[in-house]
């Protein structure tokens, strides 16, 4: 019946769900009888081997029973139980951060290597529902030269074969092999499962001409492999020959095919799709997941640099501790979204402790270096006069308050203090424009803060002085500085409600009006390059009919039936001032409500948008259309440490902080436009010819597993109720490469942080930079202390595609050096803590390359 000598490599394994239909304790059960199971099965078969990934399944066997960990070293010394996978768990492989899944790599394979001599150098996440493009590059420098998937399944997404090189943007290479038909023992039809299933897989092998993998083992809920699946492999073996069939490794398997030099198949994309609506499902987690990749980031910085100038006890176990819960509940079925409702709870515990850790040591690491600045003023000083204007102090010297900016570059933001203030200054003494705005408290008349315009170095801080008791007096207007005396610092106000038009904002760069009875977008215009950046109507809230889908939305790639739009707006304005104006838009849509703050600023062109959605549907997932008014459209999603661009086709599509859509003019075909759609909390999208949509909310049944037939008056709804996020809409001309979207994506997710301080001598200058990078498109994600202790890590990437070279400099350690970046690079550095000793680039483990 076999015509080729080909040779299938059977692969004993257990698929370990820590969570799915289960909660995490009952996975962790599971766990301990899996690997107590496959133990007792080498004792019965010599000839088995036992392939399982997941460092946090290891870790915890490690504390609760320490006799069969050592049970499992032992056998880990005899090649007989195979780690792969190299990270905490089998994640989901579009949502996490770019760092995200190199922390996955840092702490799993620096686990495996202490405690078994040995790391992971197959890839393996045989479950989840899909993978990014940069994971070529990711996985090479993390250790691992081969990967293991099977999502999307052949019937999902065609490839070239079951074996082939898989490539990243950056031109990282690993050889990467999709498990056919299943990871377990399941088949259908007569005979023994195992025993027909290898024999379709060895068929498939003739097919393909190539050796293959066929995985067998109870899965999901833990188990392995049975007395009964280890009986029918000696059997088949000897029936059908040991050079045709053999117990294996996926490590054994990759070495041995390498060794055959054979001509692969190259594919340069993500591997998608398999369970779209799980881009989307469940709101609140995805969200969670994302404030703590950014906040764990930001403390690991400025714990760094607190520690290294002021002796602030180092944080590095701590945060480690924190970021293996933000990777735990990166497991597919948990940030997926198709778990069961009680594993929300649980997974909202671990990233609440995330949060609270990172939360404490940022900001004892803030505090500790605003206390350390020298903010002591002396008497009655005269700041500055001119003819039409003076600032002066006098019983009020001015509050120092402290902002702080985590990321790479130097920032100008607005500030919103908690207080109302008359008059800010810089740390140089220079007058800022202020505007009055309201707080979120109700204190009887204290009920106003106050927002400013500042800049902020990288990585650094700035003081800024705060005034009350004496305010800014001038020529013009009490509060406010006389434009003709300080251009750059005070503007005009922006123009919003006029007469005419009553809902409508506008500065110099674009014009934007919202229609009255619909709350639309029904112009935005670009004035600086006269363009209209919406063809119709925009920021349109698209409710979708989703009646006849499970959570994971099997088999349906396209979310466009059109269930109804919100409507009945209300649209008041909120603020009107020197610095932003704000439109509230309310409109609704059944039993929901929606509402959006339109808010643009005076510097930019950019408008931001604050969302409250109080979500009431069942069955029914909401969109934001964006139509951009371009030809031949062509959209680029970030996706982890990287960028991809796909069809504009309407297929539902993973992303991460931002999504572009860029085109040429019809009024003149020889520009190119675009309009970018930034995001805090949001991952799925789609785009079809130049309408570009954002997927808000879903009304999902909880863990619907193929359920629509079964669904009853228990079920319970996902993303029911009130949330909030951010998106901002940034019209643009040129390409996306050259409007700054990856840094203004990073500003709308990351906020400046502040103290509040008072006056005191200390070491520190009232102002600092942390870091100075020359290249526009190198952002340096991650300052920390190393893991070993020695010295530090410094972590960057190149976001456009463009090969450079940059300058880099961390002052505070007195080290400069310059690094040519490939397009698409991740580069990490080791800094040694004192003078001696180069700076040398190391791979994602923090081990030399």
């Amino acid at each position: 019946m076999i015509k080729e000598e080909r040779k299938v490599h059977l692969i004993g394994n257990a698929h370990l769900d820590p969570v799915w239909l289960w909660r995490w304790q009952e996975g962790f059960a599971e766990i301990k009888a899996t690997f107590r199971s496959a133990l007792d099965r080498m004792q019965q078969f010599p000839e088995f081997i036992f392939t399982c990934a997941g460092c946090a399944y290891y870790k915890w066997v490690e504390e609760i029973a320490p006799e069969m960990f050592q049970e499992i070293k032992q056998r880990v010394r005899e090649g007989r139980w195979v780690i792969v996978g190299g990270w905490w768990v089998q994640p989901d492989c579009n949502i996490p951060s770019g760092e995200s899944f190199a922390r996955h790599g840092l702490y799993s394979q620096r686990y495996f290597l202490e405690k078994f001599g040995t790391m992971a150098r197959v890839g393996y996440n045989v479950d989840s529902f899909g993978h990014n493009a940069m994971l070529p590059q990711i996985l090479k420098k993390s250790g691992m030269d081969f990967y293991l998937f099977m999502r999307p399944g052949e019937h999902e997404k065609k490839l070239p074969g079951s074996l082939f090189w898989w490539e990243s943007g950056d031109g990282s290479r690993v050889m990467a092999f999709r498990i056919p038909f299943n990871y377990g023992t399941w088949w259908h039809g007569e005979g023994d499962p195992l025993e027909q299933k290898t024999l379709a897989v060895l068929k498939l092998a003739e097919e393909e001409n190539k050796d293959l993998m066929n995985f067998y083992g109870v899965g999901n809920h833990g188990g392995g492999p049975t007395i009964k699946n280890l009986q029918t492999i000696r059997r088949i073996m000897e029936s059908w020959g040991r050079d045709r069939v053999l117990i294996s490794s996926p490590e054994i398997y990759f070495e041995e095919v390498s060794r055959q030099n054979i001509e692969l198949p190259v594919v340069k994309e993500d591997l998608q799709h398999h369970a779209s609506g799980c881009y989307s499902a469940h709101s609140e987690i995805k969200l969670l997941n994302r404030s703590a990749e950014h906040r764990l980031l930001a403390a690991e910085k400025f714990n760094a640099i607190a520690s290294h100038i002021l002796g602030l006890p180092r944080a590095t176990e701590k945060l480690r501790q924190a970021w293996e819960n933000v990777l735990f509940n990166q497991f597919h079925d948990i940030m997926g979204g198709c778990s069961i409702k009680e594993a929300y709870q649980d997974a909202e515990e671990f990233c609440g402790e995330a949060l609270s850790t990172g939360a404490k040591v940022l900001n004892s690491s803030l505090q500790k270096i605003s206390w350390s600045i020298d903010t002591m003023r002396e008497g009655v000083t005269t700041l500055s006069k001119d003819k039409d204007w003076v600032v002066w102090e006098q019983d009020d010297l001015g509050a120092p308050l402290v902002v702080f900016n985590p990321l790479s570059w130097e920032v100008q933001v607005p500030v919103h203090a908690s207080s109302r203030f008359s008059g800010v200054t810089d740390d140089k003494r220079n007058p800022l424009p202020i505007q009055t705005v309201r707080a979120s408290r109700t204190n009887g008349y204290d009920k106003w803060d106050t927002l400013f315009l500042a800049r902020i170095p990288a990585m650094g801080y700035r003081v800024f002085w705060t005034y009350k008791s004496r305010e800014f007096v001038t020529a013009a207007a009490v509060g406010m500085l006389k434009a003709e005396a300080v251009e750059t610092a005070v503007p005009a106000e922006i123009a919003v409600n006029t007469p005419a038009e009553p809902a409508v904002l506008e500065n110099d760069f674009v014009r934007l009006e919202i229609e009255q009875h619909t709350g639309y977008i029904k112009r935005l215009y670009d004035k600086k390059n006269d363009v209209e950046v919406i063809e119709g109507y925009g920021a349109v809230p698209v409710v979708i009919d989703e009646e006849n889908m499970d959570t994971w939305a099997h088999g349906i790639f396209e979310f466009r039936n059109e269930a109804g739009r919100f409507e009945n707006a209300e649209v008041k304005v909120l603020e009107s001032g020197p610095l932003r104006a704000v439109l509230r838009v309310k409109s609704r849509y059944g039993n929901s409500l929606l509402r959006q703050d339109f808010i643009l600023y005076r510097h930019k062109p950019d408008i931001e948008v604050k969302v409250k959605l109080d979500w009431r549907e069942k069955h029914r997932m909401l969109k934001l259309s964006f139509p951009v008014n371009v030809r031949n459209p062509r959209s680029v999603y970030e996706i982890p440490y990287g960028y991809i661009e796909r069809p504009v086709n309407g297929e539902e599509e993973p992303g991460q902080q931002w999504l572009d859509v860029s085109g040429t003019l019809s009024s003149n075909e020889n520009m190119e436009y675009g309009l970018a759609l930034l995001n805090a909390g949001k991952y799925s999208f789609d785009v079809k010819e130049n309408d570009m949509r954002m997927t808000v909310a879903r009304g999902a049944v909880y863990a619907d597993h193929y359920g629509t037939d079964y669904r009853d008056d228990f079920c319970e709804y996902m993303d029911q109720g009130v949330q909030e996020f951010t998106y901002a809409l940034v019209p643009h001309a040129g390409n996306w490469k050259d409007a700054g979207i990856v840094r203004k994506a990073y500003e709308l997710n990351v906020g400046c942080e502040q103290v509040p301080e008072t006056y005191h001598k200390g070491p520190m200058p009232l102002s600092f930079e942390g870091i100075k990078i020359s290249g526009d498109s190198i952002v340096a994600t991650v300052f920390k202390i190393a893991e070993d202790g020695k010295g530090y890590v410094l972590r960057c990437y190149e976001t456009s595609g463009r090969p450079c070279t940059a300058e880099i400099e961390i002052p505070m350690l007195k080290r400069r050096w310059t690094a040519n970046f490939g397009k698409c690079e991740i580069k990490t550095f080791r800094i040694p803590e004192g003078p001696e000793g180069e700076v040398r680039e190391c791979n994602l483990l923090e081990l030399e390359c």
